[in-house]
């Protein structure tokens, strides 16, 4: 049977700021991130199987990736822990907002990478993560390949 790539998109709004940059990201901004999730695997072929025909069934892949991305990034501003702005990051939590202190600079890059880890981890055993691309805006995107980890 031959591989096949199935590709879902998601959109979320997210903020951050990029402690120690020499640019206007060390501001705290925002972006509407678009994400393309893409995994491969062969098609179901048992004819009594109620995906036939579907390496997953999109709505799965949704479901992981709402989960794991989606619904925590969604509104959220991200920030690295182990920075000065974790002052900032306290005082926006006690005042009810949505924030998430990671441990990596919340660049496009390390984003991509850390959404790569966390969906891989929840893919049934015969499906691969092909391909993430975070696009952060129209003309910025950072893409993770299996191929090149």
């Amino acid at each position: 049977m031959e591989k096949i790539r199935i590709t879902k998109q998601f959109t979320f709004e997210t903020g951050h700021a990029l402690y120690g940059y020499d640019g206007k990201c060390r501001n705290v901004h925002g972006h509407s991130y678009k994400l393309s999730v893409t995994v491969i695997g062969n098609p179901i072929t048992d004819t009594s199987h109620v995906k036939l025909g579907m390496v997953i069934d999109f709505g799965d892949l949704k479901k992981i990736v709402k989960e794991e991305v989606v619904d925590p990034f969604d509104h959220a501003t991200v920030f690295n822990k182990n920075t000065p702005h974790v002052e900032l990051a306290k005082e926006l939590m006690d005042r009810g907002h949505k924030v998430i202190l990671a441990d990596y600079q919340p660049t496009s890059e390390n984003m991509v990478v850390d959404f790569a880890k966390k969906i891989k981890s929840r893919l049934p055993e015969n499906i691969q993560l092909h391909s993430l691309k975070l696009r952060e805006t129209e003309t910025a995107f950072a893409e993770w390949y299996a191929a090149d980890n």
